[in-house]
């Protein structure tokens, strides 16, 4: 059975802007979509042939350096505070809390400007199996 936290539903929306090309990318975006129960997130593929950067105010170059978000309203989120608040919206709040520790801040920046860095070339090792798994868990 799956055991979701209670989502907060006066949280305000988030756009997520992700890689289309990248299996791990996308293995993340399905777990967050089938998770999405409340509309909270919304999704968006920068790698698409019709991604405006203009009327998304991101560049497709930014957003494929590091992981964007923009909160409804307006405020725009990058790196690790991006999934700490997409987990929020996902009802996996304690992967949300894990994320939002302030004295472990340094240590998940570290490994997401690794991670950024090298996302395709560990996405190409370990992508396709957590696509594989995610498509599994979350069917439909």
């Amino acid at each position: 059975m799956d055991r979701m936290a209670n989502t907060d539903s006066s949280l305000p929306a988030l756009t997520l802007y992700y890689d289309g090309r990248c299996p791990l990318c996308l293995a993340e975006i399905h777990v967050l979509r089938a998770r999405n129960r409340m509309g909270l997130l919304h999704f968006v593929d920068v790698a698409a042939d019709d991604f405006d950067e203009v009327a998304h105010a991101v560049s497709c170059e930014r957003a494929l350096e590091e992981m964007h978000a923009r909160v409804e309203g307006g405020a725009t989120l990058t790196g690790v505070a991006v999934f700490a608040e997409a987990y929020r919206r996902a009802g996996l709040e304690p992967l949300a809390r894990l994320l939002s520790i302030r004295w472990l801040a340094p240590t998940w920046a570290l490994g997401y400007r690794f991670f950024a860095r090298h996302r395709h070339a560990i996405s190409r090792w370990l992508g396709p199996l957590m696509l594989r798994l995610a498509r599994r868990r979350y069917r439909g």
